[in-house]
């Protein structure tokens, strides 16, 4: 799933790269068998996701960022329309409760997704799934007050802007469906992986230098955004930050020649399932074969998703920054 660097500037968005890449070719008429298959599911797995969470409290009101939210039971129909929530809710034990997703969640593997459009959301299509709770990352299009207005409960988690939030999103879901538990266990996971990555590879690299490329027209993200102070967990210097403005929300189009003349000790690349970007096809762009990435062989290409979500697959991404680190020649 994938933004465009002028949709997501507007939205205010930490990663460009948002995971919107995927486009479904589902039809309207796909939407509605898919409606009525998830209701059989969800009649199928309700007794289920209950007695997962015997423990759950219900009523509870939580605080989201569009306000106070109250849940009067668990619910068992929920409608994802963020990629990020879809792989929390699953990685919580809430994906029994979850009838339906975005287009653009496409993890994990076996998700009901849909037409349903996460950016520009149509009140009515989500409805068609009769859920008691939707899950989204922004409240466009009026979606939070068309729903209100008909009893259904949305909680908007936006995009992260710091691991804690990434964390405090996941334990928000975790008490909304009924999963506390289960998401406690999944941010321990993750801060133990990302603790020990960290460890082993060090965070004083403020030797090292990085380009983190969003696309290749340039657009990359500077430490003040979510992945540049993931990057920053390592300690190493952003070369987007010296021609970062303030109309640039922290996404910079640089040029090829700056690239160039700055020449990053780590090339990463978040643009390789859009745009088939890889070590080979940087080298051969003009003037950057003499840098020191492209010379250590150093260019890391990451999944395009791992890279623009802040959800349970965070770890791997962090993984891979600190090999990318070992890698890297001090300068």
């Amino acid at each position: 799933m994938r933004l465009t660097r002028s949709t997501a500037a507007a939205a205010a968005l930490p990663l460009l790269a948002l995971g919107l890449a995927a486009c479904s070719s589902s039809s309207s008429g796909a939407d509605a068998a898919g409606a009525s298959s998830a209701s059989s599911a969800s009649s199928a797995s309700s007794g289920s996701a209950s007695s997962g969470s015997a423990a759950a409290q219900f009523p509870v009101t939580l605080t989201a960022s569009n306000g106070r939210v109250t849940l009067s039971r668990q619910p068992t129909r929920i409608v994802s329309l963020s990629p990020t929530s879809t792989e929390d809710l699953f990685a919580i034990g809430a994906g029994k409760q979850v009838v339906a997703v975005d287009k653009d969640s496409d993890y994990p593997a076996g998700t009901p997704k849909t037409s349903l459009d996460g950016i520009t959301p149509n009140a009515e299509a989500i409805l068609k799934y009769q859920p008691d709770l939707v899950v989204a990352y922004a409240d466009s299009n009026g979606l939070v007050a068309a729903l209100q207005k008909v009893g259904v409960p949305v909680l908007i988690e936006p995009s992260a802007t710091s691991l804690d939030q990434a964390y405090q999103e996941i334990d928000q879901l975790g008490q909304a469906t009924g999963h506390e538990p289960a998401a406690a266990s999944t941010v321990a996971s993750m801060k133990t992986r990302i603790s020990a990555a960290v460890a082993q590879a060090g965070s004083n690299h403020t030797n090292l230098t990085y380009y983190w490329e969003l696309d290749p027209t340039y657009y990359s993200a500077t430490s003040s955004t979510f992945i540049g102070q993931v990057a920053g967990l390592f300690g190493l210097k952003n070369i987007a930050d010296k021609v970062d403005k303030a109309a640039d929300g922290g996404y910079p189009q640089l040029s090829s020649e700056y690239i160039a003349q700055s020449s990053p000790s780590i090339v990463f690349l978040a643009d390789t399932v859009c745009c088939s970007a890889n070590a080979k096809t940087v080298a051969a762009r003009p003037g950057w074969s003499g840098i020191a990435a492209v010379r250590a062989d150093d260019v890391v290409g990451l999944d395009d998703d791992i890279a623009s979500r802040w959800g349970p697959r965070l770890p791997q991404l962090v993984e891979e920054i600190a090999a990318a680190v070992e890698k890297a020649p001090a300068k």
